[in-house]
Order: structure tokens, then C-alpha cells, then sequence
């Protein structure tokens, strides 16, 4: 094992924050249970974040952004991960202000990690990544209503052609439920024929069709809302008798405007999905469910590998919101 280890540092000085590839010295890694190898990482919209310098994700630079990462146990304390153990980590504090997947190294506490899924390849983990468990997550959630079928309506999902927003088409498509998929991108046959989504609507649109009343007409059995803001308050008020909207992302606006009418007229239920701090426990069923019920088969489609070199841009293009699918990251 060498010891040093390539990483995308971002530092700060008078002048902003900067990207640049360095050589690190395993040493500057905290101590900790387990020391992986990453063979894999990806990018999501918080890495971009983190990236740009915003203090709300991370606190201190220079740092390595990161929020996901597989990879092999290399150094061990741990009974539940000996040295060998092809492991899965998302969330918690790595990639935040842990040293995180952008390295070709992290060093995490045990509690962190997860088993990789037999069923699973480590690069088909990443091209899932925090943005699939998100999903997943949402998915899950709206299946426990039991209102909730593909006989009783169709699914709206915003923020389609993004990380979460694509994976979520494609898994509710994959179960059987039509998707109507809201895009600010003019993306109708990738969303259609890529990830399965019955109709496509532009954002704007949906905003006005939904969210111009204190009540909608009501046109759908559920809802996974990746953006917030006023599609969020239209899905809403649009959601049908029973049904329920999940809410996970803040892209378009940390606000939602809504009246009570759609929870004490229609019964409808709005859930927050949180996949940083998600037990382990519920992180291996879903986990589980992506590696085999819910396995998609267009993930090389709808996910691009990229090098450590590429990486600097593809943040820029997540952080502008023009990026499509998934970007994985090959240490």
C-alpha cells in the first residue's frame, strides 16, 4: 500500500475556493475503524455543494467531497468488516466534513459502512449512489400507503432527469406505475424512452396546471418531489384522496406554499425523506431491493463513468443544474 493517495483537495484562500488534484498523505486521514480503498464514488448535488465552498455542508477546508464511496477494507478494527470486505458507504458525515469518496482512501467508522450487496457491482452501488438510496427510499415510503397501487393512479416525480428524479422514474416504471415526469429540460424521449415515464410536463407548466389554487383537481395517487418551492406545494394539491407526496431536495426553493385543505380534505400525507441519517437497518432493505426487485437494467444508460481529471467540471455542470443522470466516479 502506498503512501500517498490521489484526491480532488478544495481549498480556500482570499480569492474563493479552488479544485485541484493533489497527492495526500495517508497519514492526514483520521484514525478510525475501517481504512478503504475506493474503487468507486459518485457525484451528487451536495458534493457540488461542498465543492463550491458552502459552509452550510462543510465547515472546514482544505477538504475532500464525497458523500458516497464502495470500495475493499484494507486496515481493520472491526469483527463485522475484516480486511477484504467489499463494503458500501453513503451519508453520515462522510464527503462533508469527513475527508470523503473523492479520495482514493477514506478512513470511517465502522457504524458508517454496509455489506455491498452480492447482487451488486461496485460500480453499479455508486451508479446508484446516495441519489439511488434517496430514491429508493421515496419509492418505499409511498408503498406503505395502501391507497398507493398503479391500479388507483398514476406517479408525479420532479427533478426527472437528475440523479434522484431518474432512478425514481425508472424504479416506479420498472414496479408498474405510470410516471408523469416534470423536467425544465427538453428531454422527452430520455425520459420516455430511457426511463420509462408515460408523459412528460415542463415544470413551468405543472406549476401552472397545479399551483395557482389553494386546491387542485386532484390527478394523482402520489408524488416524489426532488426540487421543493412551488412544484412541491402543486403536487400537493394535486395529489388524489388518501395519497401521499414525498419531499427530499431543495433545488428550486427551500419554501413550500401550500393551504390545510389537502391534508383535512383529502387525507393526503406529506413525507420527508432523509437519507444521510437513515438507520442501517432500513439503509440493507433498500439496499437489498435496488440489488434485485428493483434493479434497473438501463444503469449504464442513465450513468456515466468518469476519471478524477473530469471531475472539477462535472460539479460545475451538477451545480448549474445542467447535468443529466448520474455521474460515477473510477478511482
Amino acid at each position: 500500500m502506498n503512501n500517498t493517495f490521489k484526491a480532488l483537495i478544495i481549498n480556500e484562500s482570499i480569492n474563493g475556493f479552488t479544485k485541484e488534484i493533489q497527492e495526500i498523505n495517508l497519514s492526514d486521514l483520521p484514525k478510525n475503524d475501517l481504512l478503504i480503498k475506493v474503487s468507486y464514488s459518485s457525484i451528487n448535488f451536495k458534493d457540488a455543494l461542498s465543492a463550491s465552498g458552502n459552509k452550510g455542508v462543510t465547515r472546514k477546508f482544505p477538504h475532500i467531497p464525497g458523500i458516497d464511496a464502495t470500495g475493499t477494507v484494507v486496515e481493520s478494527n472491526s469483527e463485522k468488516f475484516p480486511v477484504g470486505t467489499k463494503v458500501l458507504v453513503t451519508g453520515f458525515d462522510l464527503g462533508m466534513n469527513t475527508w470523503g469518496g473523492f479520495g482514493e482512501y477514506i478512513s470511517i467508522p465502522e457504524k458508517w459502512a454496509i455489506h455491498l450487496p452480492s447482487d451488486l457491482t461496485e460500480k453499479e452501488a455508486m451508479s446508484y449512489g446516495t441519489a439511488g438510496l434517496t430514491a429508493g427510499l421515496s419509492v418505499y415510503q409511498i408503498l406503505q400507503s395502501s391507497l398507493v397501487s398503479p391500479e388507483n393512479g398514476k406517479v408525479v416525480v420532479s427533478g426527472s432527469t437528475g440523479g434522484v428524479g431518474s432512478i425514481a422514474v425508472s424504479i416506479l416504471s420498472k414496479i408498474g406505475f405510470d410516471v408523469l415526469a416534470i423536467s425544465g429540460k427538453k428531454e422527452n424521449d430520455y425520459l420516455i424512452n430511457s426511463l420509462g415515464a408515460k408523459e412528460v410536463v415542463d415544470r413551468k407548466d405543472f406549476i401552472d396546471m397545479y399551483d395557482s389554487k389553494p386546491l387542485a383537481k386532484p390527478a394523482f395517487v402520489a408524488g416524489i418531489d426532488t426540487v421543493g418551492g412551488a412544484i412541491l406545494s402543486g403536487m400537493i394539491k394535486s395529489t388524489q384522496y388518501g395519497g401521499i407526496v414525498t419531499c427530499c431536495g431543495m433545488t428550486a426553493s427551500t419554501e413550500v406554499n401550500t393551504s390545510i385543505f389537502p391534508f383535512i380534505l383529502r387525507g393526503v400525507h406529506l413525507a420527508g425523506i432523509d437519507s444521510v441519517e437513515a438507520s442501517l437497518e432500513v439503509r440493507n432493505l433498500i439496499w437489498e431491493k435496488l440489488a434485485s426487485d428493483w434493479k434497473l437494467s438501463n444503469l449504464e444508460e442513465i450513468s456515466k463513468e468518469i476519471g478524477l481529471e473530469e471531475l472539477p467540471d462535472k460539479l460545475d455542470e451538477i451545480l448549474a443544474g445542467k447535468a443529466k443522470g448520474r455521474y460515477v466516479l473510477k478511482h
